[in-house]
């Protein structure tokens, strides 16, 4: 049983380690105040929506996660989910998703699918992941220059027509602080430690404020931010709301898996360290049952916020939970402020967040990589962007499975032996001693080579129906056939039963296990009979001359030693 990572490291934390964790903490924090800022206001809530899931999904992760260093809140990943779920069902309909998401999470988490999430295609991943960076990007536009546009379209491409057709009305204004919070934040990490990020919302909330620049805040827009988290509602739902909104929760449970999962995993390589991937799931499943409750967004690990951590010393859940209180403490007294911050500010600090996401240079060399590979890559982001990253992962798994049958039909191939086994024996004697034995006559051998799954079986039928002799005796050879599945047993099954109707027997050789047990189990040993079944070609020919009266012809004496010795 897994349990929370707190629990094993409080015991062995010393004082030294608990400062350099308090230290890491405390910066995160303040780092993490202007993305959950952003992150919240690009979803389409409310800025304080996004700080109060930073500090109650930020606690509970690190409280009860499987990872020692991992950052929870709101990412940029769930911005295009959160503000589409928004659009159809409002506010109550995104709250209740997002706490079915959390149910998903935890059972995902108790039923050991922490592993099973690196399962899912890298293409698959990158171009969700470079899609969802574009459109953060293409929404910030508005705001990174000024435009005025009343109601900016969802759709991407109205989107951009709308920007082009409102370049007339560019506010320099803006597109002034927007440059110099950008210029901050590329260059001031290469010189100080300080992040960039917080030294531009400082910098460019001061020169707006006394300088009495024309540019929209957070004021402005969204009024006075609450200095205090407010008290948990239940929300009530039914089987019917469920139903509705199953699919959209799903989609927030698998990114929310795929992100922390994948963050957790980017952390233990940079401390050496391993998660408890099942527990994180069931922490992240928590954090967005809970989050709801206050009004709060989905969650997830945040990878730039982890690296964050880990950079400043942080090596225990501690910093995590100091973030939390952090920002809890920065909202109830410090809150007011906040509504200070420019809007082309926060835009621009989207606007990197993006660009960092975008893996382009991933992106680029799987342009490199085979075909089927780059069809899902291109495929998963234009759906991405076009349409949604529900239907844009569903695509993407669904052509990888179908591309990846198609793999493994092609590394499958099928034919029979004419006259002679080069490659005699399953238990490789020397081949010496059995040079020139040569297949009875009246006897085929049929040899599979590769898994004999489902893409692969219409090998199998296609070169029967070249097959025009009518031998007495059929071997079929399955000594590199790792596996099979339902079709290649009912494939067998037929073909043995089309062989039964013209008088041919059916004998099997070099059966491995995890076809023996598929047979066992499908009742094709009983309907072949176990004598039909060798492990290995030599005792099948063997039981061919037996069948068909031939004198078995004595091997020579270092064979027979030799496949004594193998048998062994």
């Amino acid at each position: 049983m897994e349990y929370p990572k707190l629990f094993t490291e409080i015991r062995t934390i010393t004082k030294e380690q608990l400062l350099k964790d308090i230290s890491a903490g405390v910066l995160v924090g303040i780092v993490a105040l202007p993305l959950a800022i952003a992150f919240g206001i690009a979803s389409g809530v409310s800025p304080e929506k996004g700080i109060i899931t930073a500090i109650i999904a930020g606690f509970i992760i690190s409280a009860f996660g499987g990872s020692k260093v991992q950052i929870g809140g709101p990412t940029g990943a769930f911005i295009i989910i959160v503000y589409g779920i928004l659009q159809e069902y409002g506010m109550d309909g995104l709250l209740i998703a997002t706490i079915i998401a959390g149910i998903i999470l935890i059972l995902m988490g108790i039923a050991k699918l922490g592993s099973v999430i690196k399962f899912i295609p890298y293409p698959v991943i990158v171009g969700f992941t470079s899609g969802i960076a574009l459109i953060i990007f293409t929404t910030q536009i508005k705001d990174l220059f000024g435009l005025q546009i009343s109601q900016v379209p969802t759709e991407f491409h109205l989107k951009w027509y709308a920007y082009l057709n409102a370049l007339n009305t560019i506010n320099l204004d803006s597109l002034f602080i927007s440059a110099i919070a950008l210029i901050i934040i590329i260059l001031w990490p290469k010189k100080f430690k300080v992040p960039g990020t917080l030294i531009a919302i400082l910098i460019t909330t001061l020169i707006v404020r006394y300088f009495h620049f024309n540019v929209n805040t957070i004021g402005s827009i969204f009024g006075e931010l609450p200095s205090n988290l407010p008290a948990p509602k239940l929300i009530e739902f039914n089987l019917s709301t469920i139903r509705h909104l199953f699919v959209p929760a799903s989609t927030i449970a698998i990114l929310a898996a795929i992100e922390s999962l994948l963050s957790a995993v980017v952390a233990d390589g940079m401390i050496g360290s391993k998660h408890r991937s099942n527990m994180e799931l069931i922490a992240q499943g928590a954090a967005n049952i809970i989050t709801p409750l206050f009004g709060g967004i989905p969650a997830t690990g945040a990878i730039a916020r982890t690296a964050t951590n880990i950079k400043n010393g942080g090596r225990t859940p501690i910093a995590g939970i100091v973030h939390a209180l952090t920002l809890l403490l920065i909202l109830l007294f410090f809150g007011k402020f906040a509504t200070l911050i420019p809007m082309p500010t926060l835009a621009a600090v989207l606007v990197v967040v993006s660009y960092h996401m975008s893996e382009w240079r991933a992106f680029k060399s799987l342009l490199k990589t085979p075909k089927s590979d780059v069809i899902i890559l291109i495929s998963t982001f234009i759906l991405t962007i076009f349409f949604d990253l529900t239907i844009a992962i569903q695509v993407g798994m669904l052509l990888a499975m179908v591309l990846f049958m198609r793999r493994m039909a092609e590394v499958t191939n099928v034919g029979f032996i004419k006259n002679q086994l080069n490659d005699y024996s399953d238990t490789k004697p020397d081949p010496n001693a059995i040079q020139n034995r040569k297949i009875p006559e009246g006897v085929e051998v049929f040899e599979i080579n590769g898994p004999f799954f489902f893409g692969a079986t219409s090998k199998f039928q296609d070169e029967l129906r070249l097959f025009n002799t009518s031998p007495k005796i059929i071997i079929l050879r399955m000594r590199n056939v790792p596996a099979i599945d339902a079709t290649g047993l009912n494939t067998i099954r037929e073909f043995h039963s089309n062989m039964t109707k013209k008088n041919i027997r059916i004998i099997l050789s070099g059966v491995h296990s995890q076809p023996i047990i598929a047979m066992t189990q499908a009742g094709l040993i009983d309907l072949i009979g176990e004598e039909y079944i060798f492990g290995n070609i030599d005792d099948a020919l063997d039981k061919t001359r037996e069948l068909l009266d031939i004198p078995v012809q004595g091997r020579p004496d270092d064979f027979v030693a030799t496949v004594a010795r193998e048998k062994k």
